[in-house]
């Protein structure tokens, strides 16, 4: 009515029903209150975000381990702390609170399955380089079914019959025997002293399927994960210093590192408790592979 002329008022008067006045006054009240007394956007009631001890744990865990993704920190959380986090959750988490640092680097995964526990193992040859570019071969057994990395076998120069067995000999050394072993097509595997080797053993070898790689998953990507996540990330100078720090791997990845394929589990879980919750407020870190990993642990 403001902003009509009086002139012109008559004229609209005639258009407009007698309850039409009312309702625009209803209208422009409850736009008033609604201005003064809603809450502001963006302040609406929501569900409530993690705490900060949760926010502290997960962004500490990323800079101690910068080549870690968010599956792989949701699962380590899980793990020592008993809290169930989602990887968005954590991916969140560290967009607002994590910001790298100006020098941290770092390398940033079915078919064969045992008929039972420990009844098949895996096993594969890689090629790493020492700091003076001597060529050492590598013979690394695995358990299928647990995931466990069984031990290494280590042999510089080149291999022949002789040679893999003593290295398988090496790697299996103090372990029940299976009953089968898998393995691929390496021109290595036909030599008499490694078929005589199994028969001796009393285990059956089991042949994936030529020229076909996803055949001889867990070995394979068992591999990639030690060269991305170790053998890239030091160096070594001679055989046995390369066994012992693969020994160190060993320990880290069958006691402390959570296995998306295990749903976050470890290979070998604590016997002695130690994989109990731990709290928030009450934790130190432990260093694994000589400071290049550290996960929580109890204080």
């Amino acid at each position: 009515m403001l902003f009509i002329r009086r002139a012109r008022l008559v004229r609209f008067a005639i258009a407009l029903k007698p309850s039409t006045l009312p309702h625009l006054h209803r209208v422009l009240t409850n736009r008033k209150y609604r201005l003064l007394f809603s809450p502001r956007p963006g302040a609406r009631p929501g569900p409530k975000g993690p705490t900060k001890e949760l926010i502290d744990a997960v962004v500490e865990v990323k800079r101690r381990n910068p080549g870690w993704g968010c599956p792989r920190i949701a699962e380590q959380i899980a793990l020592a702390f008993g809290v169930e986090i989602d990887k968005d959750v954590v991916r969140r988490i560290l967009a607002n609170h994590y910001r790298p640092e100006s020098n941290a680097g770092g390398p940033s995964w079915l078919t064969f399955l045992g008929h039972a526990k420990d009844s098949l193992w895996s096993c594969d040859l890689f090629r790493c380089e020492s700091a003076n570019l001597r060529t050492h071969w590598v013979l690394v057994v695995m358990d299928q079914f647990t995931r466990r990395i069984i031990g290494f076998g280590i042999h510089r120069g080149v291999v022949d019959g002789a040679a893999l067995c003593r290295m398988f000999q090496r790697a299996i050394r103090g372990h029940r025997l299976p009953s089968y072993l898998s393995s691929d097509h390496d021109p290595l595997y036909p030599f008499h002293q490694w078929q005589a080797n199994l028969r001796i053993l009393e285990m059956t070898e089991i042949k994936t399927v030529p020229y076909v790689p996803l055949s001889h998953p867990f070995i394979q990507r068992l591999i990639g994960t030690i060269r991305r996540e170790y053998l890239d990330r030091m160096l070594f100078w001679t055989a046995a210093d390369l066994e012992a720090k693969l020994i160190d791997f060993q320990h880290y990845y069958n006691d402390r590192r959570p296995h998306a394929g295990l749903e976050g589990r470890l290979p070998e879980p604590a016997a002695d408790g130690s994989g109990a919750p731990l709290d928030f407020n009450s934790y130190r870190w432990h260093k694994h592979c000589r400071g290049l990993y550290q996960t929580p642990i109890a204080a």
